[in-house]
């Protein structure tokens, strides 16, 4: 990969982050709280719905940046060597390598944001310097495990549905799909990834607010599943499921859509 290209992913990537975590953040802040263990009403309601953003926007950019440009030199090294049976498989590895890079930007930034949305009351410079001076460095990467886990199922459906519908559209009309193409195909891509990853989301969620010393603070993924299954069954396992696609389908709207369209005017 080119570094001219190199860098247009960067750019077009971070650009792509910040429309879609800002304009979609009270969906995120609803689904947040849906999924809290103290109930939707007690975690904040739809009162202060943007809190936790500036921890969001001060994230988006370098997280989104970091995913893209891991995602296209991994995509672009692999291509080489693969064949057209092997290009899911590609998408796969490239996403999977993205979001373990990105999480290592994204989670501090989620644990902070997530834990203003559920207090409202208490601002975002507040929670983060009770986090660092109650837990550490490690209180700000709490629930790093349980994000990749997530992330990685959620991008192995996602990036490979959403490059082969572009293939599909490109080969129906003959030409490259536009960017408001890419758009749509995102949109459906994210929201069928978002509905099967719902449950990893649940847990995910537990785990970044649950009190430090408590079972869910340790990260595992399996244990605090099982709680949710024993307490709630399947409607804990999908709390926020409907907020959750609506903001990834409009998320993967707005976020590939805008990622084409400004890699296209940067290259």
């Amino acid at each position: 990969m080119e570094p001219r290209e190199s860098w247009a992913a960067l750019a077009a990537g971070g650009v792509a982050g910040v429309c879609v975590d800002l304009i979609l953040f009270p969906l995120d802040t609803v689904k947040t709280r849906l999924q809290s263990p103290q109930g939707f009403r007690k975690a904040g309601g739809f009162r202060g719905i943007y809190a936790g953003v500036p921890s969001t926007a001060i994230g988006s950019f370098p997280n989104a940046a970091a995913f893209f440009i891991t995602y296209e030199n991994v995509k672009s090294m692999l291509h080489h060597d693969s064949t057209s049976y092997l290009t899911p498989a590609t998408h796969m590895v490239a996403a999977s390598l993205g979001e373990v890079v990105a999480c290592l930007i994204r989670v501090p930034s989620e644990v902070v944001k997530q834990r203003a949305q559920v207090s409202p009351t208490s601002s975002t410079l507040r929670i983060l310097s009770h986090t660092l001076y109650h837990e550490g460095i490690r209180g700000l990467y709490r629930g790093y495990k349980s994000t990749v886990l997530r992330e990685i199922p959620f991008s192995l459906v996602q990036f490979p549905l959403w490059e082969s519908l572009k293939d599909l559209w490109s080969w129906k009309q003959g030409h490259v799909v536009d960017s408001w193409q890419s758009a749509v195909c995102g949109a459906f891509a994210g929201g069928f990834a978002a509905a099967v990853t719902t449950p990893l989301d649940v847990a995910k969620t537990r785990i970044m607010l649950a009190k430090a010393g408590s079972s869910n603070a340790s990260g595992n993924v399996l244990a605090a599943l099982g709680g949710i299954w024993r307490t709630q069954g399947l409607s804990g396992l999908f709390a926020g499921v409907v907020p959750r696609m609506a903001a990834i389908s409009l998320g993967g709207f707005i976020f590939l859509g805008t990622y084409e369209k400004t890699r296209q005017l940067l290259l």
